[in-house]
Order: structure tokens, then C-alpha cells, then sequence
């Protein structure tokens, strides 16, 4: 029971992510998803457009490589579904799902002082909150609004 407990918390702490970067509504293509998601940050963070030029190429870089760091942990996750998993193949699991969590995690603070080069802390900040209500807004309207952020009055 621990086991489908601790592999039922790691699909959950995964699946937002996984849902917004696959585009999970199936009217948002990941394009349309960049698009949304780039207009709303530049909007909420007040990006300029010399600041979005330069910024964004790096983001959509580390988004890529976080994605695949969740692709992994996915994969991983699968291989569990089998019910011949031995104790020692779910632990090696486990193992491979936190490595590609702190990958992902040093991926943030390895690209976090790349992009110091191009905007301050405070537009970090900015850009980090953003991102977050994007997200939060987005699968709050998944329930028929298109897929687009829901705008707050």
C-alpha cells in the first residue's frame, strides 16, 4: 500500500506540469500553449519587448530540457505498473523519479544565473509568478474555455 501511496504522490506532483507543457486540453497546440504562455508573461511580468527577445530563448530552452527530465521520470513510473515488480525494481524507480526531480531542480538554478544576464531578480520573481498563475488559470479554464487563461477581475 505504501508503494501505490508514494507513486500515486509523484504522478500528482508531475501531472500539472506534464498536462500544461503537453498541451492536455486538446484545442491548445504546444505552439498555441508557447504563444499564451509567453504573451501572459510579458504581459504580468511587464517584460519589454527587447527584454522578451532575449529572454525567452533561454526559457523555452530550459522548459525543453525540464520537460525531458519529466519524460524520464514518467518512463520510470510506467515500468511500475507491472504487477512482477520486485521490491528492488520499484526502489530503483524511485530512485530514477527523485534524480530527475533534482535534475530538474538544477536545471532552474543552472538557468536562473543565465537569465540574471538579461533581467533583474525583481522581473525573475515577476517572470516566476507569472508562470505560475498561468498555469493555475489554464487548467482552471481546461473545463471548456479553450484552454486560455481565465482573466481575473
Amino acid at each position: 500500500m505504501k508503494k501505490l501511496i508514494v507513486l500515486f504522490v509523484m504522478v500528482c506532483s508531475f501531472a500539472p506540469v506534464l498536462w500544461a507543457v503537453d498541451g492536455c486540453n486538446q484545442h491548445l497546440s504546444p505552439e498555441e500553449f508557447r504563444t499564451k504562455q509567453k504573451a501572459y508573461i510579458i504581459e504580468k511580468a511587464g517584460l519589454t519587448k527587447e527584454e522578451a527577445t532575449k529572454f525567452f530563448p533561454l526559457y523555452f530552452e530550459l522548459q525543453d530540457k525540464k520537460r525531458e527530465q519529466n519524460d524520464k521520470a514518467w518512463s520510470l513510473i510506467y515500468q511500475g505498473k507491472d504487477e512482477k515488480t520486485t521490491e528492488a525494481q520499484y526502489d530503483a524507480i524511485m530512485e530514477g523519479v527523485f534524480d530527475a526531480r533534482i535534475a530538474s531542480d538544477r536545471l532552474d538554478k543552472t538557468y536562473y544565473t543565465k537569465f540574471r544576464k538579461i533581467l533583474s531578480a525583481k522581473k525573475l520573481y515577476q517572470v516566476q509568478k507569472a508562470e505560475m498563475r498561468f498555469h493555475r488559470e489554464l487548467l482552471k479554464g481546461m473545463g471548456g474555455k479553450g484552454g486560455a487563461p481565465a482573466k481575473k477581475h
